[in-house]
């Protein structure tokens, strides 16, 4: 796109979520939140916009999913997309359209790209050889193989990336590859692909990421791509041997697929296409006129794809625009440890929407105010609980809530006609107008973090002016004053009702609810240039509704819910990750029946002196009262266990310990966290000297 001259469209994408799973806060951080920011800002300065996304239901991770629950794909990608379509809706993310890439027109519009390429001869034919399962008698796709990552030395890579350092690899990279589908090392067999020869791109890739945009990409995306560029490209493979996702459409690609990263992206070309021909557009403009910019907003795990093999695609067929920006996002980790689906570490959206209803704007403004732009950042339960009771209650809740009670109060609820304004006002009035261009500075840059925070300066500046300015205390002396202050005061809500739609569209159209600014049939709505442009944003003599609050406190018992709750996935998480002792040598029936294990009571217990680990055990076996050395002193104090049912292997040759005669064992296990705990029969009419068996 031509940097010269202001866009006449713009296309907006957001990275297409997996239906293996909802949406949680890392998603919202990283992608979604920022883009809505900014679609929704360029709606407001009066932009053609098309802000497109859609469910990814092809590739491994779908049929994982379903492999592991004993269902068909088919039914993880309904039963999932149709959470991620409604919790989208429900947060107030305002795609123009939402997809799924299970649908016709994105096979038809996978397929022709495809066909186009290879009819172009921009594919490698090739036979290689690529990692089989012999049990499963399947090939393996990446995500079915997990080895050691060759350049990291990560234990638990995949076979497209390692998740520790963030290498994109092949499967036949990793160091002792293992089939995540049955355990077993897996054999190398042959398989014919098709590959996107990336080498040949490289001077264009260099030329367009290096020299033309070295200046307006984040550093870590630029980064990331100067970093893959410099090592040099190499072919990738683009169609995989799967039984789910796009048939490859070309005479010998029977029983394989497109693979998930040719097919996904071009699901914003096919989104792009149903929006249009639901509206009655042509789609064409909006991904092949050069004054169309493109923007891509994904996470950092998604930079090459969007960065370097889509472009790469899109500069193969010919006829598409690239990218303006991609402005990725790092990652959101979730009370100091990294967000997992798999381990049901986060905070998921559908959740939130049930436990906070009407509170899409809290999390919203949270994410945003502490957003992953430049490094990982983390989210607190005790941070949310503080950005919404000391900036959104106190700060922007409080400034318009004093404002429209004393409207109402002084007033009957219509704004007053000004007297003479002072220089305060005046200068309160200029600061006022000049927050589009310090919003719209931010937003251009993709500074979203930095965006909500002069949001929140606007709303101090009402509070402050109001504070100075005390109307409270003047209208009993100087009631002509007091109708200028609050006439100044109502214009700095109605800035705030306009400005703070991109970040808190439900308290925006809260407050102008509030104010009565919405917009009447055929009465044209404020604008985002209006608040600088316009003498009057509210006029003497409108009437404004009754006052209601934008935002409630929220209380140390609903976050301390939160923590439970995360405490009870730590524990579970805990219990799974616990590694179970492998099985010892077999042994025969007339070995164990060797044992003699008896229910005992412990009737006495003192430590052993100079040992840091024993406790001497006097022990009723019901066959006679023994003394056994146990070494479970830093687990138990003696006091605690006299009285306590255990079980005792009676029939062990007794042993010498620190000069006591053992004559006996006491049977322990442990429990997650490492501390003994005595396998007890703590049974009602269980004597002792009964055996076990």
């Amino acid at each position: 796109m031509a940097q010269d001259k202001l866009p006449s469209r713009y296309t907006i994408t957001a990275a297409l979520p997996y239906t293996n799973g909802p949406i949680h806060i890392g998603h919202l951080a990283g992608v979604y939140v920022p883009a809505d920011i900014y679609s929704r800002y360029l709606r407001l300065k009066g932009n053609d916009v098309a802000f497109v996304c859609g469910s990814d239901e092809h590739g491994v991770a779908i049929s994982m999913k379903a492999k592991k629950e004993g269902v068909t794909p088919t039914e993880i990608i309904d039963k999932y997309h149709n959470i991620i379509k409604k919790s989208f809706a429900d947060f107030g993310i305002s795609f123009d359209n939402y997809s799924r890439t299970s649908a016709k027109v994105h096979h038809d519009t996978a397929s022709e790209f495809f066909k186009k390429m290879y009819e172009q001869g921009d594919f490698i034919e090739e036979e290689t050889e690529q990692l089989y399962d012999d049990e499963a008698a399947q090939f393996l796709a990446d995500r079915f193989v997990i080895g050691t990552c060759p350049r990291c030395g990560h234990e638990e890579a995949y076979g497209d990336q390692c998740e520790n350092c963030g290498s994109s690899l092949n499967a036949t990279d990793l160091i002792n590859p293992k089939s995540t589908i049955t355990g077993t090392v897996p054999s190398l067999k042959k398989t014919k692909h098709w590959f996107l020869p990336l080498d040949r791109y490289e001077g264009f890739l260099k030329k367009w990421i290096l020299e033309e945009h070295k200046s307006d990409w984040k550093p870590n995306v630029y980064g990331q791509c100067k970093s893959w560029i410099d090592e040099g490209l190499k072919p990738r493979a683009v169609t995989r041997d799967l039984d789910w996702g796009i048939p490859v459409p070309v005479a010998g690609g029977e029983g394989k697929v497109l693979y998930v990263w040719f097919d996904a992206p071009i699901g914003y070309i096919s989104s792009t296409k149903e929006w249009a021909k639901r509206e009655g557009k042509d789609w064409e403009p909006y991904w092949k006129d050069e004054s169309t910019k493109l923007v891509h907003f994904i996470g950092k795990d998604n930079i090459v794809f969007h960065c370097i093999i889509f472009p790469s695609m899109l500069k193969a067929n010919g006829d598409f625009i690239l990218p303006d920006n991609v402005p990725a996002n790092e990652f959101l980790n979730l009370e100091g440890n990294k967000l997992s689906t798999s381990k049901n570490w986060a905070v998921w959206l559908h959740e939130y929407l049930e436990e906070f209803p009407d509170m899409q704007d809290v999390l919203r403004y949270t994410l945003t105010a502490n957003a992953p732009e430049t490094k990982d950042n983390d989210f607190t339960w005790k941070d949310f609980q503080a950005r919404n009771n000391n900036e959104l209650v106190a700060i922007f809740g409080n400034f318009v809530n004093r404002v429209t009670v004393l409207t109402h109060k002084y007033y009957d609820g219509v704004v007053p006609t000004p007297a003479e304004f002072s220089k305060t006002d005046l200068e309160t009035l200029k600061a006022l107008k000049g927050y589009p261009e310090i919003l719209t500075n931010s937003l251009e840059r993709y500074r979203f973090r930095e965006g909500s925070q002069e949001l929140m300066n606007l709303a101090r500046l009402g509070n402050k002016y109001l504070a100075d300015a005390e109307p409270w205390k003047l209208i009993k002396t100087d009631e002509e004053r007091v109708k200028t202050i609050m006439y100044v005061a109502l214009q700095i809500a109605t800035g705030l009702a306009v400005l703070s739609e991109p970040f808190l569209p439900f308290t925006s159209e809260k407050l102008k609810g509030i104010l009565n600014l919405n917009s009447k049939e055929g009465e044209k709505s404020i604008e985002w240039d209006d608040v600088s442009l316009k003498e009057t944003l509210l006029p003497a003599g409108h009437t404004i509704n009754k006052s209601e609050l934008l935002f409630r406190k929220i209380e140390d018992k609903e976050i301390q819910q939160q923590l439970d709750k995360l405490e009870a996935t730590k524990k579970v998480n805990a219990q799974m990750d616990k590694e179970v002792a492998p099985q010892k040598d077999t042994i025969t029936f007339d070995d164990f029946s060797k044992l003699d294990m008896r229910v005992g009571t412990i009737i006495e217990a003192e430590k052993m002196p100079k040992a840091n680990k024993l406790l001497v055990l006097k022990v009723d076996t019901g066959l006679d009262t023994r003394t056994i050395v146990s070494g479970i002193a830093e687990s138990f104090k003696p006091e605690g266990i006299v009285g306590k049912k255990v079980t005792v292997l009676v029939n062990l040759a007794p042993r010498k310990l620190r000069g006591v005669e053992s004559e006996g064992m006491i049977l322990m296990t442990e429990d997650k966290d490492g501390k003994l705990v005595f396998v007890n029969p703590d049974e009602e009419n269980v004597s002792n000297g009964e055996t076990i068996n």
